[in-house]
C-alpha cells in the first residue's frame, strides 16, 4: 500500500459515516406528516449505536434515510463525506449497494438457494467476478462461523443460522456501515443472544454498526443509544433536534 493510500483510508476513517445536518422528512398531505423532525446526528467510524423507539415513532423513516431508501425533504445527509443529497438515484444506489449493508428481521434469504449463494448474490450487483463471489461468500460465512453450513439450503437452517446468513451477505461487500433493523425480532431468547454476541464481535472488529429496535435490552448493548418518538430523535433524553 502507498503512503498516499494510507493517507486516504486514515482520512476517510476520520470523518462520520453517517453525519446528519437538519435532516428531516414530511410527507406531503393534505394533512402533511412530519415523519422526521429536523435533527442533527454523526456516527462515527467504529461507533455502535442503537435507536429504540415504539411502533409507529419514526424508526422506519430514520432507517429508510439512513439506509438510502428515501431521500429527506431538508437538510442533508452525508455517508463517509459524500453528500447524498446533492447525487443522482443511481448515485445512491451505487453507493447503497458498496457502503451499507442491510440485517433485517425477516432475513430475505432465497428458499432454493445455499447458504453461499444467498451470500454471492449480494456481489453480483458490484460486478464480482464469479470466482471470488465465491471465495468471498465463503470467508463472509466463515466469519460468522457457518463455514460448515455453505451449501445448506435456507430451509435446512435455523432462525439464528438464517440471520448469520443474513449478517454474512450483508458483510461480503466490506460495506462502511451495518444497518440491522429488529436483528433478533424473529428469534427466541437464546439465540439471539448468539446473534447479538456476533454483532459485538463486528463492533470490537471495528465495524460500525446502526442497530434500530423496539427492545431496550437489545439497545443497552451499543455504546451509544437514541431514542425516537413522534419523529423526535433524543440521546439520553437531550433533544438531537434544533
Amino acid at each position: 500500500m502507498t503512503a498516499s493510500s494510507s493517507a486516504s483510508r486514515a482520512g476517510a476513517k476520520m470523518r462520520p459515516v453517517i453525519e446528519f445536518q437538519q435532516v428531516g422528512l414530511t410527507y406531503p398531505g393534505p394533512p402533511q406528516v412530519e415523519a422526521l423532525k429536523p435533527c442533527d446526528l454523526s456516527i462515527g467510524h467504529g461507533e455502535y449505536v442503537t435507536i429504540v423507539g415504539p411502533s409507529g415513532s419514526g424508526k422506519s423513516t430514520f432507517l429508510n434515510i439512513a439506509g438510502l431508501l428515501d431521500t429527506p425533504t431538508s437538510g442533508s445527509y452525508a455517508l463517509d463525506g459524500i453528500d447524498t443529497t446533492a447525487i443522482s438515484d443511481k448515485q445512491r444506489t451505487g453507493l447503497r449497494g458498496s457502503r451499507i449493508g442491510f440485517v433485517f428481521q425477516a432475513f430475505h434469504l432465497l428458499p432454493h438457494r445455499t447458504a453461499c449463494e444467498n451470500v454471492e448474490l449480494a456481489l453480483v450487483y458490484q460486478g464480482v467476478p464469479r470466482r471470488l463471489r465465491h471465495r468471498q461468500a465463503c470467508s463472509a460465512l466463515d466469519r460468522v462461523g457457518l463455514g460448515h453450513r455453505m451449501d445448506a439450503l435456507p430451509t435446512r437452517l435455523s432462525g439464528g443460522e438464517r440471520q448469520r446468513v443474513a449478517i454474512a451477505r450483508a458483510l461480503v461487500g466490506r460495506p462502511s456501515l451495518l444497518l440491522c433493523d429488529e436483528p433478533t425480532g424473529n428469534l427466541d431468547s437464546d439465540t439471539a443472544e448468539s446473534v447479538l454476541a456476533l454483532l459485538d464481535t463486528l463492533h470490537r472488529d471495528g465495524m460500525t454498526l446502526l442497530v434500530i429496535t423496539h427492545d431496550r435490552e437489545v439497545a443497552a448493548r451499543g455504546q451509544r443509544t437514541l431514542t425516537i418518538r413522534d419523529g423526535l430523535l433524543a440521546q439520553r433524553g437531550t433533544q438531537v433536534v434544533a
